[in-house]
């Protein structure tokens, strides 16, 4: 039976966000995909309406790089007449390379995407979702928060805002009945990894596939947890980040970063 509870998903089109909406479709969830790609959000569209005939399912196409982004995507929700249940803030992308040589304008646009369009989505969200007193947002950050990451450094920062923001928002939203959860993945097999240029890394040869993160985050979260972190070995990583001392744990990240060979 369809659950007309909506959960909208930025950065739908591929990865993580992509296996979000199909586990929340298995769910009977109603979904709003949202992402740049319009042919993908079709193409997913098509998929889940396939296996799901009876979902309900809403594609919005727009660029959460700029700077009016999240505002023209919570003007659209509310021009459907479409009220967020949960949100995933999963869109997001890294650069990896020397702070000094990166470009410019790409280190804006990502911290735009990772930092200033999800703090603007969750603040948008949370007071429609307070005064219901349900529901909830997921931001996906990673396990590059617990450390700086040399090679990573901009990246690496923005993800330690956003878990620094999940868990501060957890204890703030949870007193009106909302769970906010940090989804704080490692490495992970989706184009963003691509993107990054990951692979090269020396940390990027194990990876968890984009379905096993989604279910771990999608899970946690219905479990009221405020970070989830996906893979025992993700989890001792992260522990042993805060363990170290900082001087030794940024400089084993920055090995880890430099390109093998």
């Amino acid at each position: 039976m369809n659950d007309p509870r909506w959960a909208v998903i930025t950065g739908a089109s591929s990865g993580i966000g992509a296996e979000m909406a199909r586990i929340y479709a298995g769910r009977g969830r109603s979904l709003v995909l949202a992402a740049r790609r319009e042919a993908r959000l079709a193409e997913l569209k098509a998929e889940i309406g396939s296996r799901h005939p009876d979902a309900r399912i809403e594609t919005v196409v727009l660029d959460l790089e700029e700077p009016d982004g999240a505002e023209a995507l919570m003007a659209e929700l509310d021009r459907r007449g479409i009220e967020l249940e949960t949100l995933v803030n999963n869109a997001g992308f890294g650069l990896r390379g020397g702070f000094a040589t990166l470009p410019y304008r790409d280190q804006l646009a990502m911290l735009q995407l990772n930092v200033v369009s999800l703090t603007q989505l969750c603040r948008l969200a949370l007071p429609g979702l307070a005064a219901r007193r349900r529901g909830g947002i997921i931001n996906v950050a990673s396990t590059a928060a617990f450390q700086a990451i040399p090679y990573m450094a901009a990246y690496a920062a923005t993800k330690a805002y956003v878990l620094s923001l999940s868990e501060a928002l957890h204890e703030e939203a949870g007193r009106h009945g909302v769970v906010v959860t940090a989804l704080c993945p490692g490495p992970t097999a989706t184009e963003f990894s691509a993107r990054a240029d990951l692979e090269r890394s020396r940390m990027f040869e194990r990876p968890m596939s984009a379905a096993e993160v989604a279910q771990a985050g999608i899970d946690g979260h219905e479990a009221g947890r405020a970070v989830v972190i996906p893979g025992a070995s993700n989890r001792l990583g992260a522990i042993g980040a805060k363990l170290a001392p900082r001087r030794l744990a940024r400089q084993i990240a920055g090995w880890l970063q430099r390109p093998k060979g």
